[in-house]
């Protein structure tokens, strides 16, 4: 049971800085779209009016921010943090895509794609960062193998992506529940 609860802390850790870049942009996004309102040959938006450039931004400083101060008080990879939050906003802007490909309007939801769209996009982008399993320093335990991280963030995502979004609802943050 110690050993579970310390995997399921270390992949809490590892994916941090991924959950605030995805975050992040509900709270201050808006203003320009990323696709500038431009449409395929289709007639649909290429992302939608809800993934916006400053939405982007926010979600990339603040999930990068989030890996420095990891490493200023962990040692956490610099790299990693940065990455991680690349590929959560990137996960989440191809499931946009895919999601008007498919004809689902913008803030329309789609169960399951939307809780692991963004941390698929982050772990895909956390391979390409050498050494990616960063050390947690405060136990002399070795990390968890990259697989099993992998495995639980996927599994704990979705509640507490659900429950997140639940409570920013409640508090007039979202105008959805999901």
């Amino acid at each position: 049971m110690q050993s579970l609860l310390y995997e399921v802390a270390y992949a809490l850790y590892f994916i941090l800085p991924a959950y605030f870049a995805n975050g992040f942009p509900v709270i201050f996004g808006g203003g320009r779209p990323i696709d500038g309102g431009r449409t395929l040959s289709d007639g649909k938006p290429l992302f939608g009016p809800h993934k916006t450039v400053r939405g982007f931004l926010a979600g990339l400083i603040t999930g990068t921010f989030v890996g420095f101060v990891l490493y200023a008080v962990f040692q956490y990879d610099l790299l990693l943090g940065f990455m991680l939050s690349l590929g959560a906003l990137t996960g989440d802007l191809l499931h946009s895509f895919i999601k008007r490909r498919i004809g689902i309007p913008a803030g329309s939801p789609l169960p399951v794609a939307d809780q692991l769209d963004f941390v698929l996009g982050a772990l895909l982008f956390s391979l390409f960062v050498p050494n990616s399993q960063p050390p947690l320093y405060l136990l002399p335990v070795p990390p968890p193998s990259f697989s099993t991280t992998a495995i639980i963030v996927v599994v704990v995502t979705p509640p507490i992506h659900l429950l997140t979004n639940l409570i920013a609802y409640l508090f007039g943050v979202k105008k959805t529940p999901w």
